[in-house]
């Protein structure tokens, strides 16, 4: 498919696409008619959709679980590569910046996966190449001896230098933690400035950028107060969000859960967000917290969208929900292979 080029025209073009797109995402009442189904039915149900061409494909190879598996990282993959394709001028260059979010994790997948030893077939079944790092050159990275030799396979990538640094003296499991925050850090960095160029575009990119740093900072905020451990929330705060880190490092002494909530409260500029928060007060479950704060983003995400009809929104929205439609299917999915009630499989997915 040839590359659109920019211009008011196919700004409105690549967005108005981007709707299209979206209205053909899998509706809240099919993940409720999946529930009552088992993983066969899934299967065709699945097979009937946008994803039957990747379901075919790997019909004959892969069965079950491992088939809806493979199909819908292929077909989210497929669609990450084709959206990047139609998008033109500096929507394109603030699309693929977002999108390097998945060499983040496809990199961290495959050194974990080398560490214990997986078969290479098994860690090609989970990567997305929807980044910069197409499949021929994660299928290199796969092939690499060792954890150690992977990393030098990234020498010229925007990943290498930290990575070379914070492994030196050899790649262990307990520095992967850090070396995942670190990235992620880095990865927000470089969003903001590229958004702070000058770039066209670059104050809504901004924008939403800011508030999904507050979005991953406040479920950050949450996983570790669930946690209770005594490790640092320092680690893994993400400067350049609306909350400052030495005040999220401050609250977070709080033990009292609305006392902590009132001090969040008073730091939080977004109205969803607040809203959001006052009901956190009673007790829920750390992964209740995170659909909740997953869903207040996509819904805030399609305000955005609105509001700027022609910009890098509905883009950003798109991606999001499509990555989200693969999440819910994939936990459906799981969840019957696993046996599991109807309502916890529902507890778990983003509707």
């Amino acid at each position: 498919m040839a590359e659109v080029r920019g211009g008011p025209v196919p700004y409105i073009y690549v967005c108005t696409r981007m709707r299209v797109r979206k209205s053909k995402l899998i509706p809240r009442e099919e993940y409720l008619r999946m529930l009552n189904m088992g993983l066969s039915e899934i299967t065709r149900f699945i097979e009937e959709t946008q994803y039957k061409k990747e379901i075919d494909e790997l019909a004959t190879v892969f069965h079950g679980i491992d088939l809806i598996e493979i199909a819908l990282s292929w077909n989210l993959a497929k669609e990450y590569q084709n959206i990047q394709k139609i998008t033109p001028g500096t929507l394109k260059d603030l699309t693929r910046a977002y999108l390097r979010r998945w060499d983040i994790q496809n990199i961290l997948t495959i050194i974990r996966g080398k560490l214990h030893n997986e078969r290479p077939g098994k860690i090609k079944e989970v990567l997305v190449p929807a980044g910069e790092l197409d499949k021929a050159f994660l299928d290199r990275m796969i092939e690499e001896p060792t954890p150690e030799r992977i990393i030098e396979s990234l020498k010229g990538k925007a990943e290498y230098p930290l990575l070379s640094r914070l492994f030196e003296g050899g790649v262990r499991e307990e520095l992967l933690p850090k070396a995942e925050n670190e990235l992620y850090k880095q990865f927000y960095a470089d969003l903001i400035a590229m958004a702070r160029s000058g770039i066209k575009g670059g104050r809504q990119f901004l924008n939403y950028i800011t508030f999904d740093i507050d979005i991953t900072n406040i479920r950050n905020m949450f996983r570790f107060r669930a946690d209770q451990s005594s490790e640092d929330i320092t680690i893994a705060i993400i400067p350049d969000g609306t909350i400052p880190p030495h005040e999220i490092k401050r609250i977070m002494q709080i033990r009292d859960q609305n006392e902590f909530i009132d001090e969040l409260v008073r730091l939080v500029r977004v109205r969803v967000l607040l809203d959001l928060l006052e009901t956190l007060r009673k007790e829920k479950s750390i992964r209740e917290i995170e659909i909740d704060l997953i869903k207040v983003q996509l819904a805030e995400m399609e305000t955005m969208s609105k509001l700027h009809p022609f910009s890098i929104h509905p883009i950003l929205a798109y991606l999001e929900m499509k990555k989200y439609e693969i999440f819910n299917l994939r936990a459906l999915a799981r969840g019957k292979e696993s046996n599991l009630s109807s309502d916890r499989i529902k507890g778990y997915l983003v509707m």
